[in-house]
Order: C-alpha cells, then structure tokens, then sequence
C-alpha cells in the first residue's frame, strides 16, 4: 500500500473511531443513524483500500467494530515504515 493510501487510511479509521465513539454516548437515543453510517464506512473501507488483501479476515470482523478497528490499525502499522 502506497504512503497515499495509508494517509487516507488513517484519516478514514479516525473517522471511524468518532463515530464508533459518538455511538458509545449514545445510550439512550436512537442510534440507527450512526449505526448506518458505522456500517457503510466499514464496507466502504474494505473496498476503497481493498483491505482483503492485507487481512482475508477483515470482512468477518465488520462485525465487531472494536475489533476492525484494530485490524485496520494493524494493516496500517505494518505497511508504514
């Protein structure tokens, strides 16, 4: 992965966490909106960057954002150097 395409990760995943984060607040109010959006940025992610070629697993994990989280920062740790 080219050092564009990690930056662009980067931002990208700390979107992401905002977002994961603004959902933790959340508790009591409707959260299907960020839950949405939550979703579409993982998918979307997967295919920008074509995540499954550096993790074939990263598709399982959409489901657990906390755990995609991590292995997006993962693939970006090891491809900035």
């Amino acid at each position: 992965m080219d050092k564009i395409n990690i930056q662009r990760l980067k931002k990208t995943l700390a979107y992401l966490e905002s977002k994961q984060r603004e959902l933790k607040r959340q508790h009591e109010n409707d959260t299907r909106s960020i839950e949405s959006m939550i979703k579409y940025l993982k998918k979307d992610m997967i295919d920008q960057f074509q995540l499954m070629q550096y993790d074939i697993y990263i598709e399982d994990e959409m489901k657990n954002t906390e755990i995609f989280i991590k292995s997006v920062q993962n693939i970006i740790d090891d491809h900035s150097s």
